[in-house]
């Protein structure tokens, strides 16, 4: 059956308190509108590179204000509530970028870990090292929904195909891809690497994303989205700033796209052979 989804989009700050409220606030703007699943961007409790300030508020999911909130919300509104990510406060010290979906009692239905590590140097002097403090998850996972089958992924996760294809071939039908995209590989990326999910596997892809200057001095792409599994862009938002997008999810289409396309059912196992000698002019047997 079809469903209406909401993509919230944010500019998280330094506080988790004041992160709660904004998404409150907007996550019942999404219901009001009828969604009645509702997904978060990447990191909602708080965007913080001083990490020593942020170990200083963080908690562990026992005690975090966005799960607390996340569950409550659920349970008011009668959603299923996807927190996309926040930072959780683990017993060894570091901290996980974890995801929760909340059903509509409230109760947690779902957590992902990110497991992807966002490790980079980019131009102008851009790093990130993600993993310096983030324990990076192990575990994907597709969860049976009452009205569809869905996989989750955060943010840099989008850029490892072999993850959404695993869970595209378990069953997949909606993708989730909540996110804190710097502007640099926004600009560049995002668009592109979310349709190409979508068309590659034959899926819907909802994608919450973090807008604007970060009271941190961090600038993410913002333009949250939701595609169709043709690749169709169905809602997208701004560059900056809150915003809420919806549309209507029809699982149905999934199966139109793979009939079309049956490229899951088409794939071959393959060798890959490294031919050294062709660097110097020689010829493979």
């Amino acid at each position: 059956m079809s469903f209406k989804a909401a993509a919230v989009q944010m500019c998280s700050g330094v506080d988790p308190v004041k992160n709660a409220a904004a998404m409150a606030r907007l996550v019942r703007e999404a219901a009001g509108q009828g969604a009645t699943y509702v997904q978060t961007p990447e990191m909602t409790g708080m965007l913080q590179r001083d990490r020593t300030a942020a170990r200083a508020v963080l908690a562990d999911e026992a005690h975090d204000i966005i799960v607390k909130t996340g569950s409550e919300l659920a349970g008011e509104l009668g959603i299923h509530m996807h927190v996309g990510s926040t930072a959780i406060a683990l017993a060894d010290g570091k901290i996980a970028n974890r995801g929760f979906l909340f059903g509509p009692d409230g109760k947690i239905l779902n957590r992902y870990d990110k497991i992807h590590m966002f490790d980079v140097d980019l131009d102008n002097g851009e790093s990130w090292r993600e993993s310096a403090a983030y324990t990076a998850g192990s575990e994907a996972r597709v969860l049976s929904l009452p009205f569809a089958e869905m996989g989750f992924a955060i943010c840099y996760d989008v850029r490892f195909p072999a993850l959404f294809r695993a869970q595209a071939v378990a069953g997949a039908e909606v993708m989730t891809v909540p996110a804190a995209f710097t502007k640099q590989t926004g600009k560049a990326h995002w668009e592109i690497l979310l349709r190409a999910r979508a068309i590659e596997n034959g899926v819907f892809v909802i994608a919450a994303a973090q807008a604007g200057s970060h009271e941190d001095g961090r600038e993410t792409f913002g333009h949250s989205m939701i595609v169709d599994p043709w690749g169709t862009v169905l809602a997208s938002a701004g560059a900056t700033g809150e915003a809420v997008i919806v549309a209507e999810i029809d699982p149905s289409a999934v199966k139109a796209a793979h009939d079309k396309i049956p490229n899951l059912r088409n794939g071959r196992e393959f060798s890959v052979e490294r031919i050294a000698d062709a660097i110097a002019g020689g010829v493979a047997a």
